[in-house]
């Protein structure tokens, strides 16, 4: 009796290791030989805290057939992404602008996932880092007082 009742949950806890795994196998169709990306990582360079960036993501529909932007998913708040579903001919080349408010003191890295119909998608990724602007940009010199005519 022990026996049986030991193997029971034994035989559920296999049974749901063998369906994770299975999952996890499932293969994403490859973006690749759907659409070519001319950058997925963005790189903005040094930009004045605050002040808002942009810049176009360009790509080309290299299938055979339409494609269609299903939605573009930002990683956080300061990121505004503009973009049009299509349907994008094969062979065409569009646009998606992908703006950041610059409001990350420092360094920074974000993301943005484009989705596309038939279960494509990619991942872009940009970076850089702010700077602040010093509220005097040039300090006064009281020894230039000194050598000025009155």
């Amino acid at each position: 009796m022990k026996k049986v009742l030991f193997l029971i949950p034994a035989f559920f806890a296999v049974t749901l290791l063998k369906a994770q795994t299975t999952d996890q196998q499932t293969q994403q169709p490859d973006i690749s030989k759907v659409v070519e990306f001319k950058e997925i990582d963005h790189d903005f360079g040094k930009i004045p805290f605050g002040k808002p960036a942009e810049f176009e993501l360009e790509m080309k529909n290299i299938s055979n057939d339409t494609l269609r932007i299903e939605n573009v998913q930002v990683g956080c708040g300061c990121t505004t992404p503009k973009w049009q579903p299509g349907p994008y001919k094969a062979g065409e080349t569009f646009k998606i602008g992908i703006g950041f408010n610059g409001n990350t003191d420092g360094q920074f890295q974000k993301v943005v996932t484009i989705f596309f119909k038939g279960g494509y998608s990619q991942v872009i990724r940009f970076h850089g880092q702010t700077y602040k602007t010093p509220d005097n940009a040039a300090p006064g010199n009281p020894a230039l007082e000194k050598i000025k005519p009155n």
